[in-house]
């Protein structure tokens, strides 16, 4: 009985047919290096962005609730000491609508935009990511 020779390794270490082998060039290293860029840029983004986006998220949300809640369990109480409905409503009154931080007016409904948009920008820093590490 014969055995069957072992395959050769000799076709791993070619190049395959898909892909023609590329060049060592002044071109290729500046090529190389602007796709790195654009990686660590989006990179970087999409992680700063992945940081933020819950966090403005569950502060718009919960700032947009408070009141609410707050306002809710003054109306209910309604037979409740008046003394003590008179402090709820004056902590339900004291909950403001926005913040002006130098030029910027925040707001709840402004915050909950801003983590979607957020979560936005982190979509694409991954989108961005991936081709430049693809054609790096």
């Amino acid at each position: 009985m014969e055995v069957s020779p072992r395959p050769s390794l000799s076709r791993l270490a070619q190049t395959s047919d898909d892909r023609a082998p590329r060049k060592a060039s002044g071109f290729g290293i500046v090529r190389t290096g602007f796709w790195a860029i654009c990686y660590f840029a989006f990179y970087f983004a999409q992680q700063v962005a992945e940081v933020l986006a819950p966090l403005c998220l569950v502060i718009g949300i919960g700032w947009m609730a408070l009141p609410r809640a707050l306002a809710s369990i003054t109306t209910s109480s309604a037979s409740t000491d008046p003394q003590a409905q008179d402090v709820m409503n004056h902590v339900v009154g004291s909950i403001p609508e926005h913040l002006a931080i130098g030029s910027h007016v925040m707001t709840p409904s402004g915050l909950i935009f801003d983590g979607f948009l957020l979560m936005a920008v982190a979509a694409l820093g991954a989108t961005v990511s991936a081709v430049a590490a693809r054609n790096m």
